[in-house]
């Protein structure tokens, strides 16, 4: 508990110097630091089954995660966590909580007509990005790669076109990162602590930005990308796997320029791999192969992703990230952060740190001494009580972790973290299979979501 405290602390800390800073000059650029919110108490439609949710994770989740068919936990996860998100997204009832979430000034509905010529329109994209230039892209537009846009225009031409199944994709389709996730810690650390993760990966604060900002949605391509990853380097399918994993990963890096992060989670998972090292190590061109399909076909329709970026840096300091003071973020967004992941996770990262230095020596040794033992099936055995699954989960999370906390002192993410680090956040939240009492960090974690959404309206 006493970390959790020192969270709150820093919460509330965060709130009222923000608050201070804003009333002073307005270069923090939100009003109710460190969220991009605004205080709104309001109750909506999603109000009671967002509480039923609550009520049934809390008092089912644990039990339920420990004895369901694999497969079938899977399934629930998901279903559960779409209900969740959709939920707390009705609490600001359908137009403002869903259909109207991508279509405002800033996001990528507004420059659907302008991809009539899909191929003409990758090759200008650059001139457009500067606030300068003429008839500049919206906010979202400029600040990601085309692809994040590219998504919506595709909708669009299937007939699923509007802010209403815009943001239904991004819940649906979001709600499948907490199954990644989920996939990747039972083939790195065990299907055991994989199956005490699965409530605080549905019961998340996350979800509040997860309905219905498009960061969800890339949040799930990059976890997919490192979930079939985490497969190829427990032997699970490798010429499959491998290629898929780098073809997302491709993907990711033309949703969101930050996600190319996710190398340094790729790597932690890399060294977890339960295969010997020359077979880890002969995944990686497979996964090169899948990678580099999505930037060839981009940079053959024209589109320069390095230029583009070097634009976007400078973009970003035309408009509120040249004024947004870097001494106040470079804190408050981890204050951010801990809203999105909830009390428990702290928690569970304190855990975690003390699990992976107190035994990481021993650990490492008795690893080195037993792998050329273990024949490739029971590497690949994602189940059964290895004395090394707890160090394991918690290096994941902490090298998780470790890409936010490089994202945060880049500089290029001042404030609006609650969805910019969804994609991260996600892989933070496994750490509660660390925690005793499930059940009162769960009910933490949905009291926080539920006041949040309840107390506040939320930008994203």
């Amino acid at each position: 508990m006493g970390i959790a405290l020192v969270a709150a602390l820093l919460v509330g800390t965060a709130v009222l110097v923000g608050a201070a800073i804003e009333r002073a000059d307005g270069t923090l650029h939100v009003r109710w630091p460190p969220l991009y919110a605004h205080w709104d108490l309001h109750v909506g439609p999603g109000t009671p089954a967002a509480c039923a949710v609550a009520v049934a994770v809390v008092a089912y989740g644990p039990s339920l995660a420990g004895r369901l068919p694999w497969r079938a936990l899977l399934g629930a996860v998901w279903g559960t966590a779409t209900a969740w998100t959709f939920a707390l997204a009705l609490i600001d009832g359908w137009r403002r909580g869903v259909a109207g979430r991508l279509t405002t000034k800033y996001e990528y509905l507004q420059v659907i007509d302008r991809f009539d010529d899909i191929h003409g329109t990758l090759r200008d994209f650059t001139r457009h990005i500067l606030i300068d230039s003429p008839d500049h892209w919206p906010a979202h537009v400029a600040g990601h790669p085309p692809g994040a846009t590219l998504t919506f225009v595709l909708l669009d031409r299937v007939g699923l076109g509007g802010g209403a199944w815009a943001g239904i994709w991004c819940v649906v389709v979001g709600a499948t990162a907490g199954v990644a996730v989920l996939v990747a810690v039972r083939a790195l650390a065990g299907e055991a602590l994989a199956r005490r993760a699965a409530p605080f990966l549905v019961l998340a604060p996350a979800a509040v930005w997860m309905g219905t900002s498009a960061d969800g949605y890339f949040a799930a391509v990059a976890a997919w990308s490192l979930a079939l990853f985490a497969l190829a380097v427990t032997g699970c399918r490798t010429r499959l796997s491998a290629p898929a994993a780098g073809l997302l990963f491709g993907l990711t890096c033309y949703l969101s320029y930050g996600l190319t992060l996710f190398a340094l989670i790729g790597a932690g998972a890399l060294v977890l791999g339960r295969t010997p090292v020359r077979e880890r190590l002969a995944v990686l061109p497979l996964v090169l192969a899948g990678f580099v399909v999505v930037p060839l076909l981009f940079t053959l329709a024209g589109f320069d992703w390095w230029e583009a970026y070097r634009l976007l840096v400078e973009r970003y300091y035309q408009g509120a990230g040249g004024i947004r003071p870097y001494g106040y973020w470079v804190w408050a967004n981890l204050a951010c952060t801990v809203l999105v992941v909830g009390l428990a996770t702290v928690a569970g990262l304190r855990r975690a740190t003390v699990t992976l230095v107190g035994r990481r020596s021993e650990v490492f040794a008795r690893e080195a001494r037993t792998r050329k033992a273990r024949t490739r099936e029971v590497l690949a055995r994602p189940g059964g009580s290895d004395p090394a699954a707890a160090p394991r989960l918690a290096l994941l999370v902490l090298t998780a972790l470790l890409a936010l906390l490089v994202a945060d002192l880049s500089g290029m993410s001042k404030a609006e973290t609650e969805r910019i680090w969804l994609p991260f956040a996600l892989w933070l939240l496994p750490a509660g299979a660390f925690l005793p009492r499930p059940r009162a960090w769960l009910t933490a974690q949905a009291t926080v979501a539920l006041l949040i959404n309840h107390l506040l309206a939320t930008g994203w």
